[in-house]
């Protein structure tokens, strides 16, 4: 499992996925079917997003409804961008169609 905060068109994002690379093809499309066809990721330590986030992370992780593949931590772009420091962040991903 990867945590990885997304900035998009509307605002950061913070994602749990499974694929091995943000760049990934059917990553993209997962991303693309929700709106985000351009975007910048950054992947954060799984662990330190496990901290941050307790027993949020638990619930979401636990959600059957989502998929395994891609979940969406949190959605708050503001909690997500000042929840974590830019030296988490690991080296910028850049994508556009």
């Amino acid at each position: 499992m990867k945590a990885g905060l997304i900035f998009t068109g509307t605002g950061p994002i913070l994602i749990l996925t499974t694929y091995e690379s943000f760049q990934d093809a059917n990553l993209v499309k997962k991303l693309a079917s929700k709106g985000i066809s351009k975007f910048i990721a950054c992947e954060l330590p799984l662990e330190t997003v496990k901290k941050k986030y307790g027993n949020h992370y638990a619930v979401i992780m636990g959600d059957l409804k989502q998929s395994d593949d891609l979940r969406v931590l949190d959605y708050n772009g503001y909690n997500v961008f000042y929840n974590f420091t830019f030296a988490e962040m690991g080296k910028p991903v850049y994508h556009e169609p």
